[in-house]
This record gives C-alpha cells, sequence and structure tokens, in this order.
C-alpha cells in the first residue's frame, strides 16, 4: 500500500464518508482503515487528514497513542505478550524474550518472512491466567518459558 493505487484512494474516501456527520469520527475511521489494509502508513493519514480536515499531526498522533493501530504492516501472526502486572509478576517479561530469541525479533517487529510480528501489550484483561500471550484473537494462559517454542511451532507447520 506504499503508494495508493485509484481503488484504495477511493475506499479510503469511502470510509471517511461513512462518517462525516459524526462529531469525533477520526478512530472509527482509522479502525476501519486498519481492519482493511492491516496498517495505516503515512501517504494513508494525509489522505485521512485532507478528506475529514484534521491534521496529520493529530491523525499520527492517535495512530501512535493506540497499540492497535500500526504504522508498518504486521505478520500473519500476531503475537500479543502482555506484560501488565499480573502476566510481568508471573514471567511474562521471559516468555516475550523467548518469543524474540527463537524468531530474532524484537518486540514491535515482524519477522523478514512475514509470519510473525511481535507485539508489547498492556493489559489484556486476563489477569486470572497470567503469564497470557494472544496470537490473532486466541488466549494461551499460564505460559511457560519452555512452552513458547511449541508454540510457535504450531504456526509454523499451519503456515505451510
Amino acid at each position: 500500500m506504499a503508494h495508493l493505487n485509484e481503488a484504495a484512494v477511493k475506499q479510503i474516501e469511502e470510509i471517511c464518508d461513512r462518517y462525516k456527520n459524526e462529531n469525533t469520527p477520526l478512530v472509527m475511521i482509522l479502525s476501519d482503515i486498519q481492519k482493511e489494509y492491516g496498517y495505516i502508513p503515512l501517504e494513508v493519514q494525509e489522505l485521512v487528514s485532507e478528506k475529514t480536515g484534521i491534521s496529520v499531526a493529530e491523525i499520527y498522533g492517535v495512530v501512535t497513542f493506540y497499540s492497535f493501530f500500526s504504522l508498518k504492516p504486521k505478520g500473519k501472526y500476531v503475537i500479543g505478550c502482555c506484560l501488565g502486572t499480573a502476566c510481568y509478576v508471573k514471567g511474562a517479561q521471559q516468555v516475550i524474550d523467548k518469543f524474540s530469541e527463537i524468531l530474532g525479533i524484537k518486540a514491535g517487529e515482524t519477522t523478514d518472512d512475514g509470519l510473525f510480528t511481535i507485539d508489547a501489550l498492556r493489559c489484556i484483561g486476563a489477569c486470572s491466567v497470567a503469564p497470557a500471550v494472544t496470537i490473532n484473537g486466541t488466549v494461551y494462559s499460564k505460559v511457560k518459558v519452555d512452552e513458547v517454542k511449541g508454540i510457535v511451532e504450531k504456526y509454523q507447520k499451519g503456515a505451510n
């Protein structure tokens, strides 16, 4: 999506038009764009700014503030490691470190093959099953460091 084609421009404009009667449409517009394309690069932010009159600075601020928005494409499998207090106390840092070691990427990065992204999350509301990890909406509870390799392998096999 680096350079928007006509169809993408039209679709983004239609998304903006959907919310033109809303008092505060930005998060709804960005959510729809994120769902459609998987990320919101600067070029799209500029188009949204032109269409809505909202400054690029404000749009960029919203995109970078909320963890569910992304400036870059994410992998096929997004591994969300909760680092909220309960998860952290139960060893979440070691779990995310193991994912990083196995995949060769840090939190916020995507593997070169586009298969995995690791996201460090604050609280996902699964404190009772800490440490918790999500992968594309599936929650893994009470994850132990020695389980991480098997979890990764499951998704690697599923990708083939």
